[in-house]
Order: structure tokens, then sequence, then C-alpha cells
């Protein structure tokens, strides 16, 4: 796939679905507002889905002092509603989706344009998450949710690789990327960006991973958080695999094939003893590699039981989660339901 090039003065879009952020999206607003926009020309676009927190005066505020940011109204409240309401609001070549919990370095607009420009394949380009923290159950989340450990080959969040990646988080696309793919499935309460990811590899656009892009995200700073977030990727991801007919990425069946270890090695030591064994064998091995990458991810020693759990709960909920989601849509073969589109945040 052969794009044009970018026009001299892109037209940018930065798309934020919001729903009850106050204090998160004043600092969002602020690191755009500051950043270097400098050959472009730059809309900020923030589709909130009624908050009643806050949120809604201090995108007000920024409103009224910058012709930058503008309030997009989403009714139906879920985040690829937003982004597609954000990307219809303005015309754009570039259209960037950034999370309310993100704040981005002065350089990263400059640097998505960069890495678009850099390859007449790319349709996309993105860079890393660096995780911030508010107390030591939010730092020791991020130490798991940034090491190969806890989540895999997620590269964005690892910083272990540049180049061509299968997804990113607050990934640049380019308008044609849009124009050949569509927009974002709005049955998906979760996951929305890794199968849109997928539609734009399969059309034969690139992803581009570049870690000078780098954007700062706002952990969430409880275990339960933690559990109901991963528990509903692991869902989500088996309806995009539905709707694709393939699993889109090997590293989301880890998770479910552990689980599905930890039910079946009992049972079957019922039968077979040496199942039970193998299945005891199996804990320990895992049990004694999640110490020592919770002991070499922690920022801190007195952490690493933190970053541990966090290891135990990203694997079971998001095992779990998916085992629950093929009970759900393969072999029942239900539609999302109504209920699906409560947010957990």
């Amino acid at each position: 796939m052969i794009l044009p090039p970018l026009p001299p003065v892109p037209r940018v879009s930065v798309v934020i679905p919001c729903l009850n952020e106050a204090g998160h999206i004043g600092r969002c607003l602020d690191s755009l507002e500051r950043a270097d926009r400098s050959g472009m020309v730059l809309s900020v676009l923030v589709c909130d889905g009624g908050s009643t927190d806050g949120t809604r005066e201090e995108i007000a505020a920024h409103a009224m002092r910058s012709m930058l940011v503008h309030l997009v109204e989403n009714p139906d409240r879920t985040t690829p509603h937003a982004m597609n309401r954000g990307l219809a609001a303005r015309s754009f070549d570039v259209a960037i989706l950034l999370g309310a919990h993100a704040t981005v370095e002065p350089d990263w607009l400059q640097r998505n344009l960069a890495t678009l420009r850099s390859d007449a394949g790319a349709g996309c380009a993105g860079g890393v998450i660096i995780n911030t923290y508010t107390d030591a159950t939010s730092r020791a989340i991020g130490a798991a949710m940034g090491h190969p450990f806890g989540v895999g080959n997620a590269h964005f969040r690892t910083g272990t690789k540049a180049g061509p990646v299968d997804t990113v988080a607050f990934g640049a696309y380019r308008r044609e990327v849009f124009e050949q793919v569509g927009t974002f499935h709005e049955a998906l309460v979760r996951n929305q960006d890794d199968e849109f990811n997928h539609r734009v590899t399969e059309a034969g656009f690139r992803i581009l991973l570049d870690p000078a892009i780098r954007s700062h995200y706002a952990v969430r700073a409880s275990f339960g958080k933690l559990y109901r977030q991963y528990h509903q990727y692991g869902y989500w991801k088996v309806f995009v695999n539905r709707l694709h007919r393939t699993v889109t990425t090997g590293r989301q069946l880890v998770p479910a094939a552990w689980v599905a270890g930890l039910v079946l090695g009992p049972a079957l030591g019922l039968v077979w003893p040496w199942a039970a064994w193998t299945t005891i064998a199996g804990v320990l091995c895992y049990l004694a590699a999640a110490a020592w990458s919770a002991w070499r991810a922690a920022e801190r020693v007195v952490d690493a039981p933190r970053v541990l759990y966090a290891f135990l709960i990203l694997h079971l909920a998001y095992g779990l989660g998916y085992w629950k989601g093929i009970v759900h849509f393969v072999l029942l073969a239900r539609q999302p339901g109504q209920g699906a589109g409560r947010l957990t945040r």
C-alpha cells in the first residue's frame, strides 16, 4: 500500500473519548496546548458522554481560552461511539486517538507526523506509554503492565521494539485508512482499537511504533478496577475473533490456556495422578517466573509482592474473561446486549 505524501500543513484532529474524568482531562488538554503545533492545523475534540463530576466545566474552561478545544456530545456514552463522533466532527488529514488519562510530551504531535512521513506505506503511527502513579498500588499495577511477563509482546507498553507492529495505543491514522476500512465497531466496549488495527493491517497498511513518541498515562489505582478492565479485554477479544473468523494475535491465547490448565489439571488428576502433579509443577514454575519478574519490574523492592499480585490479576482476569466470551459468543452465539455499554471506570 503506497500512500500520497501528507500535505505540507496537514489538518490534525486529536479525538479524546471522555466520561467523568475531572482532573485528568484538564492535564490532558494542558499537555496538548503546550505541544509543538507548528506546521499543522490542530483541532482537539473532546467527546463527552454526559459527565457529572466537573469534567464538562474543565472542558469549557479550556475551550474559552483556546480555539483548539471543542466539545462533542456523545449521548451513547461508549468509547467507540465517541471515537466515531470525533472523527465525523472535523475534516482531517491525520486523526489521533488519545485517552483522557493521558498527557503527551511537547514533541508528541510532531513525532507522530514525522513517523507517518517516513514510510509511504504507514497508515498509522504510535509510540510508547509511560505509566504515572498516585500511590504504591498504582505503581505496582503500572510495573506489571509495563513488563513482558505481564503483557507479552504488547510493545507499546514495554518499549522493546521499533518498527512495524500489530497494534499501538493512541494511534495517529491517515485519513485514507478510514476511507478504506471504515471506522470503529460500535458494539465493542473494549478492544475497539485492536479490532480496528487488525482491519488496518489486513488492508495492507503498516502500523509503525516509534519509542520516541511518548505519552504518560495515569494508571488505575485499584486491583478491583484492574480485574474488571482485563476481564473485559479477554471477553471482548472473543467477539473480535468471531467477527473476523480468526485469532487476531497469538498472545491472547496464553492466559486462556493458563486458566484452562488450572481447571482441567486437578480434574484430570482424579483419573490420572500424573496430571495433578503436572499441574502442581506448572503452577510452581509460573509462580517462580512471576516472582522473579515482579522483583525485576518493581521500582522499589517493597513493591514486588504487589507487582506479583498484579501479574496474577492480569492473567486470571483476561483468561476468565476469554472463556466467558467463548461461552457467550461462540457456544451460545449471543450478540452484545444492551447492558454491554456499561463502563467500568
